[in-house]
């Protein structure tokens, strides 16, 4: 029973984290004062991408399982940490990252902050996580952040934009780094 609560809040806080890109950068796009019906639209697609991107990458990640075995650990938490630099290099970039919110522009949009699921997708498949469960909080979280960070950014100002991108990529590192000992 503790493992699978164990479970349940690793992949959480991994959710959380992966989630914490499409936070940023709807505090960004927030600033644009969609409608809300918009905003519900953005966050169920991210969502769903959210969804797929990872599932792809554990499908992956279980077929390389299968052929490299325990070698496959140390790759997953490498990607983790690889991962999670990244985002955290990324929050202090002067890239701007506000989109065109219709059409093609939306679609890139949810892919280009679903990139990263893909990976922790790849890692996880390797360790052979329970899917359905990662998939739902993958796209569960991602969702209500992209929601959040467009609310909060209808308040507020972008304050916590890069910060949250700084946690998100620290809470990635500290996974690779518990799965690499």
């Amino acid at each position: 029973m503790s493992y699978v609560i164990g479970e349940w809040l690793t992949l959480s806080l991994m959710a959380i984290a992966v989630g914490m890109d499409a936070f940023s950068v709807s505090l960004g796009m927030g600033m644009l004062n969609l409608r809300l019906r918009k905003i519900a639209f953005i966050g169920i697609l991210i969502g769903i991408f959210h969804i797929f991107m990872p599932f792809f990458g554990i499908v992956l990640g279980n077929i390389l399982s299968e052929k490299f075995g325990s070698f496959a650990i140390y790759v997953g938490g490498i990607l983790l940490i690889v991962l999670g630099i990244q985002m955290f290099i990324h929050s202090f970039s002067e890239q701007n990252n506000t989109y065109l919110v219709r059409g093609l522009g939306l679609f890139l949009f949810a892919l280009t902050v679903s990139l990263d699921s893909f990976s922790v997708g790849l890692s996880l498949g390797m360790f052979g996580v329970r899917t359905v469960v990662a998939l739902f909080l993958f796209g569960f979280f991602s969702m209500v952040l992209t929601w959040l960070g467009f609310i909060l950014a209808r308040k507020a100002s972008s304050l916590l934009g890069s910060y949250s991108e700084v946690l998100g990529g620290s809470i990635l590192c500290a996974f690779g780094i518990q799965l690499l000992l």
